[in-house]
């Protein structure tokens, strides 16, 4: 599932190095054969402090600089010696170390320390004070501040011991003989110390963010309470607490100290058996999120339980997985997950188990977040789990994996080419009620999470063509398109997440219950966590603003009733304008929206002709069009005021035309997969294999949509028809009319009555048309199409009009006198002349200056009928 790219390699970089630079020094046989290395922290520039030794007899500390891909020597023990914790400040001037005493042999009849810690000058190698000679473990780590200080003469020490205490020293320098940098005042250092945290049981230190999280035990006569805080440097030294979050969590969790992210101790490494329990706080600056992931005591061989808490969504998440039975108790001993954060997703990994990847964004229903088990778990990576060292990088969106045993690092992402491969995956060997939510889960993540690939966007298209009906549990294109568009008003403004829809699984009435839930696994969700920012307002900015925002937003939304915005609710709305005939101040609102966001698509879309959309009116379209946009930014306005109107207004027009625009670029995609040409718009020819597939995609694209009530671009309807009228057989075509599944419009049906010709089949589907059409297109249609039935529909229409505006005048005599050569059985006929030649001259002629039609017609015409009506003469 994994694809990891080889970032660094112990023995490739370093020891290949090493034994380049020193086979002068022993032979290299008996050098390669005695050479140590061991990797032993890793900065927050991503230079890695490593130690070996020789065949000298010595103890030496380097630097591996990532950028320049160069090895320093940076201090030489004269014998060797136990390095259990190591740092270099920014400067490269002071190296911290922690040496485990040697209490073997002679050693244990002296009175010395377990641990010695000490302070040495690197540049040049000079002086080397010891800070601490204690009994218990001590962890040694510089700050590193984001600005550039170097010509600051100071540098920031942790301290973290076993004892769970933890001091911060603040070492002046001075420069002496120009180049020369030593400690100010060593004597005086250890008054320097300054206590940051006391009875810690747990502890992290995240170096790209300048942050210690802790955990307290506090028993109390009720029951044990325990609190995580989190300590936060700023580039000015200063410190404060800004977080604290009260967890559940079982007495006795850890036997000793545990220590993350601070170095490597090679001389003190647990054994999987030995950890009860794994405990990693996550954070994402991009996503303005933080994740407390922890499993918890193994009570059942047979059941892993472990806990998400999403500080951003204020809720708890505790899942059950069930493991089989057939776990042996040395097995059993070491069933910790692995956590590891890609994104927002935190992937829950047990090796030959399970792999689950919990959506932290969509955390409301499992289906959104993958969960693979038995033989479906490969993670890729290529050791036991249990070696593995997540690092937290500099970008937030990238991800190193540490092996400890191999002493390699990897970048690591998700492979889209097995999340591609999940959505095809074969139904017979996987079932609906499994595969569905699977499909679901990934389709999301390669939407939502790698959708900004044009590429990867083009094979998902082209799987929602080779499966265009919906499956049983969701609707692939509407999930598509609401997926898409989550991602690109995600993008323009994170407050949209919880107000914004991203799947259309929410708007169904009734979901099935394979995606409420996954087979084997129990899942508990807790509101309300209660975490308290306790930093003054002053200093609660940046990351820590945005996440008690988000915190305090997400509180307010989950109080609040249908806070997330659905589509299928403006059917009320859309139903009631539709049935609006006059031209009102509110439809002139609505077709103000539509310019804007059609205005915006046309700026996109200038170099882009392929598929002809946005080339006609379509006042359908553009009503829904106008109706979306206000209802979406009435939704916004309401549940986001502080985002301001304009930029509501800003965001929900991007919406509606990528909307549109989303749509187009489907149909492009699946023009261009076809090979489709202008020929296809031709009515003359059959319809291919080819164009049928379009047909069949561009109508479930209707189904989907129309189901959602979203908009289409404008010129969708007539383009549909033209494939309709050309794949169908002509009965199952008016079928489709009639059942409201193909909207004739103006364009579409003015074309077809003068492409077609007037053979017996086609007179018969133009016949069957026109009787479907409403009136007034109806009378506009008939002068479209040169047939003796649409001249006489003109006529009768043209007559009917000038006896309308005659009976309004009643003063008009009609006398046998004024006609020469009168006979009384042609009344009706003398009568209509009478009138016609009194008003011919004001009425507007409806033949001028069209072709095909002859001028005298309407005498001949009202002549002939007059005949039918008197008897004289059949039809």
């Amino acid at each position: 599932m994994l694809k990891l790219n080889p970032k660094f390699d112990l023995h490739g970089d370093v020891v290949c190095d090493i034994l380049r630079k020193e086979a002068s020094v022993c032979r290299l046989k008996e050098y390669s054969e005695a050479v140590d290395t061991c990797i032993l922290n890793i900065e927050r520039d991503g230079c890695i402090l490593y130690s070996w030794k020789g065949a000298t007899g010595t103890t030496r500390i380097g630097k591996y600089d990532s950028n320049t891909k160069q090895n320093k020597l940076l201090y030489t023990f004269d014998k060797q010696v136990c390095v259990s914790s190591c740092s270099l400040n920014k400067e490269e001037t002071l190296l911290a170390v922690s040496l485990a005493q040697n209490t073997r042999g002679e050693e244990r009849l002296k009175p010395i320390s377990k641990c010695l810690t000490l302070l040495i000058e690197i540049h040049p190698i000079n002086n080397t004070k010891v800070l601490k000679a204690v009994d218990c473990r001590v962890k040694v780590q510089f700050l590193h501040s984001e600005t550039d200080r170097r010509s600051v003469l100071e540098s920031h020490l942790l301290l973290l011991t076993e004892d769970g205490y933890a001091d911060l020293y603040h070492v002046l320098l001075t420069r002496h003989e120009g180049y020369r940098v030593v400690m100010a005042n060593p004597e005086r250092l250890s008054k320097t110390a300054e206590r940051i945290v006391e009875d810690f049981c747990w502890v992290q230190w995240d170096g790209h963010t300048q942050r210690v999280y802790y955990l307290t035990h506090n028993v109390t006569h009720t029951q044990d309470k325990f609190m995580m805080r989190c300590v936060q440097f700023y580039p000015n030294y200063n410190c404060e607490t800004v977080l604290e979050l009260p967890l559940e969590l079982p007495a006795n969790l850890f036997h000793t100290v545990k220590f993350v992210n601070l170095g490597f101790d090679h001389y003190h490494m647990a054994r999987p058996e030995q950890e009860l329990v794994r405990f990693e706080v996550f954070t994402d600056k991009i996503e303005r999120s933080m994740c407390v992931c922890y499993s918890q005591p193994l009570e059942d061989k047979h059941e892993l339980i472990y806990t998400v808490v999403l500080v951003h969504k204020d809720c708890r998440k505790t899942f059950r997985v069930s493991l089989g039975s057939d776990q042996s108790p040395q097995k059993a001993a070491c069933l910790h997950p692995l956590f590891i954060p890609i994104g927002y997703h935190i992937l829950v990994y047990l090796q030959d188990n399970f792999l689950h990847c919990i959506n932290t964004r969509q955390q409301e229903m499992l289906c959104h977040s993958l969960f693979l088990s038995g033989v479906d778990v490969d993670l890729g990576l290529q050791c036991q789990s249990a070696n593995i060292t997540v690092l937290h990088a500099e970008e937030e969106s990238s991800l190193s994996l540490l092996d400890l045993a191999s002493g390699r690092i990897h970048t690591a992402e998700i492979n889209p080419a097995f999340l591609l491969q999940l959505l095809r995956s074969d139904t017979p060997r996987c079932p609906s009620s499994k595969a569905d939510p699977q499909r679901l889960a990934a389709l999301h993540w390669l939407l939502v999470y790698m959708g900004n690939d044009p590429n990867l966007e083009l094979k998902i298209i082209e799987w929602l063509c080779d499966n265009v009906y919906a499956f049983e549990s969701f609707d692939q294109i509407q999930e598509f398109i609401l997926a898409s568009l989550y991602r690109i008003s995600y993008e323009k403004s994170l407050s949209l997440d919880k107000v914004m829809p991203y799947s259309s699984v929410l708007d169904k009435k009734e979901i099935l219950a394979f995606l409420l839930e996954v087979p084997g696994v129990l899942c508990n969700t807790e509101l309300h966590i209660k975490p308290v920012f306790t930093g003054k307002a002053r200093s609660l900015q940046g990351f820590w603003a945005e996440l008690q925002w988000n915190t305090e937003r997400t509180k307010y939304l989950d109080a609040v009733p249908n806070p997330r915005y659905r589509t299928s609710h403006i059917q009320a709305d859309w139903d009631k304008l539709s049935s609006e005939r006059r031209q009102s101040s509110h439809m002139n609102h609505i077709e103000e929206n539509t310019k804007k966001v059609l205005s915006m698509v046309d700026t996109w879309c200038l170099d882009k002709k392929l598929v002809p959309l946005f080339q006609e009116e379509d006042h359908q379209q553009r009503a829904l069009i106008g109706l979306t946009v206000d209802k979406l930014r009435e939704h916004l306005n309401r549940h986001l005021p502080r985002l301001g109107k304009k930029k509501i207004d800003s965001l929900v027009v991007n919406y509606v035309a990528k909307l549109l625009e989303l749509i187009r670029h489907m149909l492009e995609s699946v023009w261009l997969k076809y090979k489709l040409g202008p020929r296809v718009l031709c009515f003359t020819q059959q319809g291919t294999p080819a164009e049928w597939s379009v047909f069949h995609f561009m109508f479930r694209i209707l189904e989907a949509t129309r189901s959602l009530c979203l908009p289409l671009p404008p010129g969708y309807h007539t383009l549909l028809a033209v494939f309709a009228v050309r794949c169908l057989p002509h009965h199952t075509f008016l079928q489709y009319i009639d059942h409201g599944f193909l909207q004739l419009t103006e364009t579409f049906v003015s074309r077809l009555m003068t492409d077609l010709d007037n053979s017996d089949a086609n007179e018969r589907l133009k016949f069957s048309i026109l009787k479907r059409l409403p009136e007034p297109m109806e009378q506009r249609i008939y002068h479209m199409w040169d047939h003796p039935i649409s001249s006489a529909s003109i006529s009768r229409d043209y007559t009917r009009t000038l006896l309308e505006k005659h009976n309004k005048n009643k003063g008009l005599v009609f006398t046998g006198r004024d006609k020469p050569g009168f006979r009384p059985e042609f009344l009706p006929l003398t009568y209509l002349a009478k009138i016609l030649s009194d008003i011919e001259e004001q009425a507007l002629n409806p033949f001028e200056e069209q072709e095909n039609v002859d001028a005298r017609f309407v005498e001949e015409t009202a002549l002939k009928q007059t005949l039918i009506l008197l008897g004289f003469e059949g039809k």
